[in-house]
């Protein structure tokens, strides 16, 4: 039963996390634990426990009277995820360059491509995608478990929003895919780590700083 319970609560998470990223649940929307209970054919012991999960990976918060609802990323949240997020992966994509294959590099070339095919027909949404596929073959690359999974759960909270952000300022996207050129360049060469590090790390910053100018 246990075992069940379990189960069932892991369900329940994914299904309400997922929904929170695909944009399916809205910033401040509240989440009905009877309709969820519903769906996955138990009781609300183990949809609480899995909002509790959500809760303390900050995708969802409390509030009085009202109960459990999708957790809004404001201004000044979204500024320091990014700060954070501009160490963590100017840190990360150095630790990766001595573990990139020549499938990663064909990989790599390839998303850009298609981020500049997606950039051409105006689908931003695509475009967001095919961005973090091409960050994360970077990071997976990455010896340092702890080190990626702090970057994955950072974007997972930025998702809706780095989606929104590209549509609010499409010519941070053009920069970026000029940015990955670079990048790939500076890590087919294995220019020092330094370098690189720091390439990354403004490739994170130029993102923040688009971002006030609109």
């Amino acid at each position: 039963m246990k075992k069940e319970k379990s189960s069932k609560s892991t369900q329940a998470y994914e299904v309400i996390k997922t929904r929170i990223l695909d944009g399916t649940y809205a910033p401040k929307e509240r989440i009905i634990i009877d309709q969820i209970a519903k769906e996955i054919g138990s009781s609300h012991i183990p949809v609480r426990e899995a909002i509790r999960r959500l809760e303390a990976d900050q995708f969802i918060e409390y509030r009085a009277n009202v109960g459990a609802v999708v957790q809004s990323l404001n201004a000044d949240a979204y500024k320091e995820t990014l700060e954070f997020l501009s160490v963590l992966e100017g840190y990360a994509t150095a630790m990766s360059v001595e573990s990139l294959t020549k499938e990663d590099f064909s990989q790599l070339y390839t998303l850009n491509k298609q981020m500049k095919e997606a950039l051409h027909a105006y689908d931003l949404q695509t475009f967001g995608q095919l961005n973090k596929a091409f960050h994360y073959v970077i990071y997976d690359a990455c010896a340092n478990e702890l080190l990626v999974k702090s970057i994955k759960d950072a974007w997972d909270k930025l998702d809706t929003v780095r989606t929104r952000g590209f549509h609010s300022f499409p010519l941070r996207a053009n920069e970026s895919v000029l940015e990955h050129d670079q990048l790939l360049e500076m890590l087919e060469q294995n220019q020092p780590n330094d370098r690189i590090e720091k390439f990354a790390r403004q490739h994170k910053q130029n993102t923040l700083r688009a971002s006030k100018q609109t």
